[in-house]
């Protein structure tokens, strides 16, 4: 009985810190920086606060890669032009969800940001 609790301790203890978590580039364990790699955004879906600015970094090397705008509460930011290095940034200050693609891949490579 014993070990059964200690071991329901640590689970609980572990999955507490990996949702707490925080890292370079977060606001409160919720990440400004995705990564756009071949073929896939990373993080997505992401919450992230009203009014931050949030950036599309290219990994190294990478394909040519897009961030279009399908939809969202308000006006869309422009979007980014093709990329095989760099960033793009935008800021969204309407809370909502903000669904993007790769005009290159479509659905195949799409993103969501839930902006609180």
């Amino acid at each position: 009985m014993r070990r059964s609790v200690i071991t329901a301790l640590a689970i609980l203890a572990v999955v507490t810190a990996c949702n707490s978590s925080t890292s370079p580039g977060s606001t409160g364990g919720r990440s400004t920086s995705i990564t756009v790699g071949n073929n896939f955004y990373s993080i997505t879906p992401d919450t992230v606060a009203s009014g931050v600015l949030i950036t599309w970094t290219w990994a190294t090397p990478s394909n040519g890669h897009t961030v279009n705008w399908d939809s969202g509460p308000t006006t869309l930011p422009a979007n980014s032009s093709v990329m095989t290095s760099g960033s793009y940034t935008a800021t969204l200050t309407v809370a909502g969800t903000y669904h993007y693609h790769c005009a290159i891949h479509g659905a195949a490579m799409s993103g969501v940001l839930v902006i609180q």
